[in-house]
């Protein structure tokens, strides 16, 4: 019943709105990308005039998608981004549930008097914007696309763009349903996607088969390394430098599931990776069964996401971030609270 009552509203806003902006998330990953791009192919197919923000590069392994190249990179296009959002009636953002992570468009979407929508899937959603579509019992914001697509179609959008974009959506934010809240439901999306014409084969290789040589030797660096398993705690921890990442000529995406990795071991029920940016550190957490990693990473780092994967930051320098993390995984983690009955 919500989503059919957010399908009608949406419908209504979409109707009445003469300039749409669609906006994702700060680094985008797959489900950012999908998820606009689904809901771009949709309006225009309703001859809307949309433009699609996105506030800094996407990864090198989403540029084949189609429509990529229409997406304006808000660090290369500031002036007309700025605009758009300023000339704007409706802003939609979406897989993100915090003003913050729109960056350096924040203040600008803030000032906007367009009607702002959020739809997400993240938990614990900021009311920052006029009306929330917040579902976090689905897997992904594409699969929240598809439904509210379909719901607004009265049967399945057929557009091969479209059902690709949010095909990626969901198999980004599963780890090709490795983990995510996946149910029978999505399976029923990817099913009918693959009916309608989804080349599931082509996709495949465009996202996970396609980094460099380097990217592969960086992996192996990572592994051997800067990996280091805390037995006691079920937990396991891989940390990047700028130098390490330098040495390997590392461009945005090359550690894409490098934080899952870890978690292939025996007993290792929870993963982190430190990644080493120039003014704070980004961690990366993943974990299996019931520990919530999202709730680890709100409370100690900042951050937030869902119960098996999460991210945060933390202002300082790479061995301060490790040392502080070791200090809470040893008095905040159910896995040391087993050992410890054990």
């Amino acid at each position: 019943m919500d989503l059919l009552n957010h399908s009608k509203k949406l419908l209504k806003l979409f109707s009445d709105a003469d300039k749409i902006v669609l906006i994702c998330h700060i680094n985008p990953d797959g489900d950012a990308i999908g998820s606009m791009l689904a809901l771009y192919y949709y309006l225009i197919s309703k001859n809307k005039n949309v433009e699609m923000v996105s506030p800094n590069y996407l990864q090198d392994f989403l540029l084949w998608m189609d429509g990529a190249e229409k997406v304006n990179i808000f660090l290369k296009r500031r002036k007309k981004c700025y605009k758009f959002v300023e000339e704007a009636d409706l802003i939609v953002m979406v897989d993100f549930n915090q003003p913050d992570r729109l960056g350096e468009i924040e203040e600008a979407v803030k000032l906007s008097k367009a009607y702002k929508v959020v739809i997400d899937h993240h938990v614990n959603p900021s009311q920052g914007a006029d009306y929330l579509v917040s579902l976090p019992s689905r897997c992904a914001t594409a699969e929240i696309i598809y439904d509210l697509v379909t719901n607004m179609e009265g049967k399945p959008f057929e557009n091969i763009p479209y059902a690709e974009a949010v095909y990626v959506g969901i198999i980004t934010d599963t780890g090709s349903f490795d983990f995510g809240s996946y149910d029978g439901h999505t399976l029923r999306v990817v099913a009918e996607l693959l009916d309608f014409g989804v080349d599931k084969e082509k996709i495949r290789l465009k996202v996970y088969n396609n980094f460099s040589s380097e990217r592969m030797r960086l992996m192996g660096f990572a592994l051997d390394q800067r990996m280091v398993i805390l037995n006691e705690y079920s937990t396991a921890y891989i940390y990047l430098s700028k130098e390490d990442l330098l040495g390997y000529n590392h461009v945005k995406g090359d550690t894409e599931g490098f934080v899952n990795l870890p978690l292939e071991i025996k007993d290792v029920e929870f993963s982190v990776l430190f990644m080493e940016k120039t003014d704070l550190i980004k961690l990366s957490f993943r974990s299996k069964n019931n520990f919530p990693v999202n709730e680890f990473a709100e409370k100690y780092f900042g951050g937030g996401g869902h119960k098996n994967a999460a991210g945060g930051e933390f202002k300082g320098s790479l061995y301060d971030a490790i040392e502080s993390f070791s200090k809470f995984v040893a008095i905040d983690n159910p896995c040391s609270n087993k050992k410890a009955e054990e």
